[in-house]
């Protein structure tokens, strides 16, 4: 007999899916609907406690009771600046019942992006847990900008229970007190409620779920307002390229949750296909080796940097692969050589993908079965278009035999910037008489069977180990430091995070200062992964004929002195 998740993913399922259509959906809907199929099964496995979808629906129930016991309701925006724990998935299908925004923060950033965002989002609610790393942070922000609250939950109390005392009493170091302040709330005392709470009208195709933090196209962070129905829909997507979707499907989920590409492929994909996801709080190579002995993953979507560290591992050697089946690598792109060692070292299929936070985080990808194209981020995804248009002028195509600028057309493609209607002027063009077509700043040729190359970008981003760093906010603070006449920040290549920011400076006549003094200043106030591996004193900058410094210029300088 047909369960009834496959039977309603089979009404979504068409003969050949990249045809398919996808009728509105909420996430709301696409969460219940698939607890009620899957109640007792495991959802969420946590370092060793298992979270059914029940339990998991219960706590998403209370959540939404408890935020709207506070006075919050649809429209408001409640942001998650959390680790992978499970507090996450209660906190994020309880905002999305309450009919509120979800505003995904990165645990990485420093007290002054995060302050940011907060405001330009118009957060007021913020969910946290007690941990050292995130904490102090998000305590500061509080003070400083328009939060209402902060919701701490505990790392320990989501731990089995051994686990759980044994964090207590050796990890105490990595947690902070919560200060004895009225808006700090304990997350057990926000779902210490019956959970009774009716979930409002929802519109997918308007009401928006997630604002995702994104540079865009130019380097400045943005809010992507991400529909219900955008993020429904690319996990179906998603999820039509799997050729087995009644297999096993336990998912190594270390990927962090606030990234788009996690959201998309861990969570929403999983929960619609009543997998398990095996989470853990941050990637640790010896950890991620020993959960897939432990739960026999079936699947484990990462960034190249994460697949070369497992195969750097000492463990690696005596680790059972036999039960993954399927990488999905994104986030940056995947060399040749490290896709072929790892398929030959696990047995597992790496697929490489492609997707941005505008669409939800998934627009193309490698078929997981037969035969891709190493090298390739792969064909459209079902209902997905793309077309390649003039690298001057995005309304006319790119002329023919010659790379253009990516564009993108599908239901995941976002609603819009939050707040920014100069920047969706820019970002969204008509093309061949259709409207809504997504500019991706990436450049590339499509060949003869449809597979997508990415060759250039047109944004001055920095990918590293998958996370997207923003040249022009590590430049803004070198100008703070009274030496520096100039600055200029690109990204190299690096064989293990995929590329690295390095900082280029002209001094200021008559004050001095060397490249490991800068360093040492700026770096601090960085997060981790945009910190600086150099700073480098240059006697001048390249200059465009307008005088405008030059970074394309700069970059092919330093290429060509062999970094």
């Amino acid at each position: 007999m047909t369960d009834p998740t496959t039977a309603w993913l089979n009404a979504y399922r068409h003969p050949t899916p990249w045809n398919t259509d996808f009728p509105p959906l909420s996430m709301v809907d696409l969460f219940d609907r698939s607890a009620a199929a899957h109640s007792a099964a495991p959802l969420i496995d946590f370092l060793g406690r298992h979270y059914s979808y029940a339990e998991t629906l219960a706590a998403a129930n209370r959540v939404a009771a408890g935020l709207a016991a506070l006075g919050y309701g649809p429209g408001d925006r409640i942001g998650l600046f959390l680790p992978n724990v499970p507090h996450y998935l209660a906190a994020y299908y309880g905002i999305l019942k309450l009919g509120a925004t979800v505003v995904n923060f990165s645990p990485l950033y420093t007290v002054d992006e995060l302050a940011h965002q907060v405001t330009d989002s118009g957060t007021k609610l913020l969910f946290t847990v007690s941990a050292k790393a995130v904490l102090p942070t998000a305590l500061k922000v509080l003070d400083r900008s328009g939060l209402d609250r902060l919701v701490v939950g505990s790392v320990a109390g989501a731990l089995p229970a051994g686990k759980s005392l044994m964090y207590r009493l050796f990890k105490g170091k990595e947690t902070v007190k919560r200060p004895d302040d009225p808006r700090v709330i304990v997350f057990s005392k926000l779902i210490a409620n019956d959970g009774k709470h009716s979930t409002p009208p929802i519109d997918p195709i308007n009401d928006v779920a997630l604002i995702q933090y994104t540079g865009g196209t130019t380097g400045v962070p943005k809010g992507a307002m991400l529909t219900h129905q955008n993020l429904s829909a690319n996990a179906r997507q998603v999820m039509a390229l799997d050729p087995h979707p009644g297999e096993a499907d336990r998912i190594l989920g270390v990927l962090p949750l606030f990234h788009v590409f996690a959201n998309t492929c861990v969570l929403n994909r999983t929960v619609l296909n009543g997998g398990s996801i095996v989470m853990l709080p941050r990637f640790d190579a010896g950890q991620v080796l020993a959960a897939l002995g432990r739960t026999k993953a079936t699947a484990l979507p990462g960034v190249p940097t994460m697949y070369q560290a497992l195969l750097d591992h000492p463990q690696a050697a005596t680790t059972d692969f036999t039960s993954l089946r399927i990488c999905i690598s994104g986030g940056a792109p995947l060399s040749a050589e490290l896709k072929a060692k790892f398929e030959a070292t696990t047995g597992a299929t790496v697929v490489e993908g492609y997707g941005l936070s505008e669409s939800s985080g998934v627009v193309s990808a490698n078929p997981y079965e037969n035969e891709g194209k190493p090298g390739s981020i792969g064909q459209p995804l079902p209902a997905t278009e793309v077309r390649l248009v003039d690298k001057g002028d995005p309304t006319i195509p790119a002329p023919e035999g010659e790379p253009g600028e990516v564009i993108v057309r599908g239901p995941q493609i976002m609603k819009g910037y939050w707040g920014k209607p100069d920047a969706n002027n820019e970002v969204f063009v008509p093309f061949n008489n259709l409207e809504g077509w997504l500019r991706t700043g990436d450049v590339g040729v499509i060949d003869e069977d449809g597979f997508i190359r990415i060759v250039d970008r047109l944004k001055d981003m920095i990918a590293v180990s998958g996370f997207k760093v923003f040249p022009s906010q590590i430049e803004a603070l070198l100008y703070h430091h009274p030496a520096v006449k100039e600055a200029m920040v690109i990204g190299l290549p690096d064989a293990y995070r995929g590329e690295q920011p390095r900082a280029y400076v002209t001094l200021n006549d008559g004050i001095t200062a060397t490249p490991d003094e800068l360093r040492e200043w700026i770096n601090p106030q960085l997060g981790r992964h945009e910190r600086v591996d150099q700073v480098v004193i240059r006697l001048t900058m390249p200059k465009t004929m307008i005088g405008k410094l030059s970074r394309k210029d700069l970059v092919a300088e330093v290429m060509a002195e062999g970094v």
